[in-house]
């Protein structure tokens, strides 16, 4: 006798595709394999899907508090089901910024009952805070420590290798960092040309990235501590990175793996605008070799990091960085392997099991007898274009607006509960802390 019994559908196991019949109880799975003869409270035929444990996205902007027209933990949580993603890190540069515990505290009051996927939220690193972060890493429902080493949306900034060095000293957790040199930021802000987004990746570019990553990587293994490089875009980035496997992990997105200057600033302008930005031809095709291809890449996520189109509307620099993303993560990943860029089991491994395995998160990231029935459903054949007015983000819109995409989800499974099926929240506010080993 289950809980839920999902029936008949291709399942992807740790070694693999395989047809068979899941069982869950009290929240977790109870049984894989041939179940004919189970009788469970809930039965969901998937004969024709796939299921692959909960796909986690390890970089989102919900922007509560502070910034609630822009996105909410409700909005964004929602967008997350409805596009197949079950637990998600939220990043620290709201305002007031999460910098201290009550802070850290009240996101996670304000998520109780609201938010519907599981949830963690960083803590984020301030000149002034050093000292503490050991203890706040270690809070429950902490996703860890965030640095800001470049200024983006938002005051959080550590710019000083003074400030960074001190950060890795007295971490324990593998800590996440926005990698940009600011003094070479601040140096090239008279690059912009005005209405002119293609000057993005000239302002911002690829030595201010590598300025500041080389830097990490270097106090890291002085300090023998673990980091994580967001949003990595560029080519000399990925070469760094290969020889650093030993303290660094890799995380880039479907934007950077997608779109290319200066044809997407030309057609989507401010849309198309984030940071770090979007690169180069070049940069896209060494994010292909080496980092999926070669395995550099450990984790793929969005950025999620929405704002208004009325925002976005105004010239370039006054338009803002950034843009909405959690939604369209597993449509676009499965379009890649539906392309044939991009195998099954690699996605299952950048998007799952690789965010489990990286942060220590307890009972996620693959199918497997005792894990928490986190789910995802998705139908590998299933076209749909993908538009502006089906994004539950309030800001409304998406840069993948008029993109076929092959490959859908088509259902949400938090803990044994369906949170989302075709479309559609059943069970709404069930989201919960993510614990950490």
């Amino acid at each position: 006798m289950f809980d839920l019994l999902l029936r008949g559908g291709e399942v992807f196991l740790p070694w693999g595709l395989v047809r068979a019949d899941i069982g869950v109880k009290a929240g977790r799975i109870a049984a894989i394999g041939a179940l004919g003869g189970a009788v469970a409270e809930n039965l969901w035929d998937i004969r024709g899907l796939t299921v692959l444990p909960g796909v986690i996205d390890t970089q989102v902007h919900f922007r509560e508090p502070g910034l609630e027209a822009k996105e909410d933990l409700e909005s964004g949580s929602r967008a997350a089901v409805l596009g197949g993603v079950t637990a998600i890190f939220e990043m620290p540069n709201t305002r007031p910024p999460t910098i201290n515990a009550a802070a850290l505290a009240d996101k996670l009051t304000r998520a109780q009952g609201r938010m519907h996927c599981d949830h963690a939220f960083y803590v984020g690193a301030t000149q002034e805070n050093i000292a503490e972060l050991p203890a706040l890493e270690r809070l429950p429902g902490c996703a860890g420590v965030k640095t800001f080493m470049g200024s983006s949306t938002g005051s959080l900034l550590v710019e000083d290798e003074s400030g960074l060095d001190a950060i890795l000293r007295v971490i324990t957790r593998r800590a996440s960092f926005h990698a940009e040199d600011e003094a070479r930021l601040q140096a090239r802000k008279s690059l912009a040309r005005e209405g002119d987004w293609t000057s993005h990746p000239e302002v911002r570019d690829d030595e201010a990235a590598r300025l500041a990553v080389a830097r990490l990587i270097r106090l890291a293994r002085r300090h023998g501590k673990r980091v994580h490089v967001l949003h990595v875009s560029s080519a000399v980035e990925m070469r760094l990175l290969a020889d650093a496997k030993d303290v660094a992990s890799v995380e880039t997105t479907p934007q950077f793996l997608h779109f290319a200057a200066p044809e997407v600033y030309e057609r989507l302008k401010g849309r198309a605008q984030m940071n770090p930005p979007i690169r180069y031809e070049s940069d896209r095709a060494a994010l292909w070799d080496l980092g999926i291809n070669q395995g550099v890449v450990d984790v793929i996520a969005t950025d999620h990091a929405p704002h208004l189109l009325s925002e976005k509307a105004q010239a370039y620099p006054n338009s803002p960085s950034g843009m909405p993303g959690v939604q369209t993560l597993v449509p676009m990943m499965l379009s890649f392997v539906a392309s044939g860029r991009l195998s099954l089991a690699r996605m299952v491994d950048l998007t799952s099991a690789g965010p489990a395995r990286l942060f220590g998160i307890t009972g996620k990231g693959r199918i497997a007898l005792g894990q928490d029935a986190d789910f995802t459903l998705i139908d590998l054949l299933a076209k749909k274009t993908l538009r502006d007015a089906d994004m539950a983000t309030k800001c409304g819109w998406t840069p993948f607006d008029g993109f076929e995409a092959t490959g859908l989800p088509v259902g949400t499974i938090l803990r044994g509960q369906i949170v989302m099926r075709e479309g559609e929240i059943l069970d709404p506010g069930k989201g919960e802390p993510l614990r950490f080993a």
